[in-house]
Formats: structure tokens, C-alpha cells, sequence
């Protein structure tokens, strides 16, 4: 994974084998759901019947250690996550980031671009709608979308364009199985993350819930 010119900043390698490693733990993953994916059940759904019977169409050992691997797995991306954030602030802090048109520094963890609120003052955000759920394990969990983020672009979606909730859907089923750039909100920063729609084991191709517009605050 790439991130932008931290020169020869002591922290430099040691956020790179971090973001390595998240990536590993992100394969290792997406890997594993296709197990839960191959047996149709998710993290959560019951592996017995009303008599307290194993499913027979579901492999149950497989399943619980493919269920107790994941959950392991998301509290070490989340830790690692922090690890990497902290390392970041620590470099372009210092001023160490490689500048972008307004001056700031952009922040790539992964996929996903990290752009400082003092970057994005000279022009007005509008977002469109904000997520209010997401699902353990589901394409945008795993993707970065995190709960109260503001969605300000969705794909081609935008203050321009966006009309009512079926239009996130719509762009979403455009886009099954090709990445796409969600722009978004959070802590008061513009965040980029390169979001792919896709099928699991829960419904939809997201796995997250989206408030309206009226919902969101301004």
C-alpha cells in the first residue's frame, strides 16, 4: 500500500509494516466470510435447528472457527488501525506530508485517504445523507464506513444529483464487484474510501443502513 512522502521519518517503516500487515489481516478476513458465505449463515445466525440438531447443510466446526477467527481478527484491525493513525499524526505532524493543491496533507491508510478539515475550508462540504448501521463483517464494515460518517459523494452521487435513498442503492447495484470512491465526513475530516459492492452473507451489497437527508445534520 502506498503512503505519500514521509521522507526519512523514524516512524516511516514502522507505519508501513503496520498498513502491511492491516492488509493482511483484511485477506485473511474476506477469506474467511467466503466460508460463512459457502455455508449461507453469518456471523450471528444459529447453528442448530428447533431440536437443538447441527444444521446439516452447514459445516459446523468450520463455521465456529471461521466465526471465532473473524471476531479475533476485527479487534486486531481495529487496534492496528489506531496504531497506524497514531504513527501518521506523529509524521504530519512534524510536516512531513507530501502537500496537496490547498496545503494540507493527505493521509492514505489502505484504501482509504485521510484529508485534514483545514484542507477542505476554501470549499463548502454538503453531504447527502449519513450511515447509521453497519453490519460486522459486511463489504462496507470491512471497506472503512463506520457508523455517524457523512456521506458527502457516493460513487457519481452528489449534492448535484442526489434525489431519494433508491438512488444509493441504484449506484450500488452499477457497481457490484468494482470499486468505487465514497467521499465522506468524519471527525470533521474529508475521508476517502474505495468502496466495493458485493454480495455476503447478510442482505444487500453494502451492509450498512443510510439516513436521509432531512436526517442529517448540517
Amino acid at each position: 500500500m502506498v503512503v505519500p512522502s514521509m521522507a526519512t521519518h523514524p516512524e516511516r517503516e514502522k507505519v508501513l509494516k503496520l498498513i502491511n500487515e492491516k492488509d493482511k489481516i483484511e485477506a485473511q478476513i474476506k477469506e474467511l466470510n467466503l466460508i460463512l458465505t459457502t455455508n449461507n449463515v453469518g456471523l450471528r445466525d444459529p447453528l442448530v435447528d428447533d431440536e437443538g440438531f447441527p444444521l446439516s447443510h452447514v459445516d459446523v466446526y468450520q463455521v465456529r472457527h471461521a466465526r471465532h477467527k473473524i471476531i479475533c481478527l476485527q479487534n486486531d484491525h481495529k487496534a492496528i488501525m489506531k496504531q497506524i493513525e497514531k504513527g501518521l499524526y506523529e509524521i504530519y505532524g512534524q510536516g512531513n506530508g507530501e502537500p496537496n493543491a490547498t496545503g494540507g496533507s493527505l493521509q492514505t491508510i489502505g484504501e482509504t485517504t485521510i484529508i485534514p478539515a483545514s484542507t477542505t475550508t476554501s470549499a463548502p462540504l454538503n453531504p447527502i445523507a449519513r450511515v447509521n448501521m453497519v453490519r460486522e463483517g459486511s463489504p462496507a464494515d470491512i471497506d472503512g464506513i463506520r457508523v455517524d460518517d457523512l456521506i458527502v459523494e457516493f460513487g457519481s452521487l452528489n449534492i448535484n444529483n442526489f434525489e431519494e435513498l433508491m438512488d444509493f442503492a441504484k449506484v450500488a447495484k452499477h457497481s457490484e464487484g468494482i470499486p468505487m470512491q465514497v467521499k465522506i465526513m468524519r471527525n470533521n475530516k474529508l475521508v476517502e474510501v474505495s468502496l466495493t459492492p458485493r454480495t455476503w452473507v447478510g442482505r444487500g451489497l453494502l451492509g450498512c443502513n443510510i439516513l436521509p437527508l432531512e436526517s442529517v445534520e448540517r
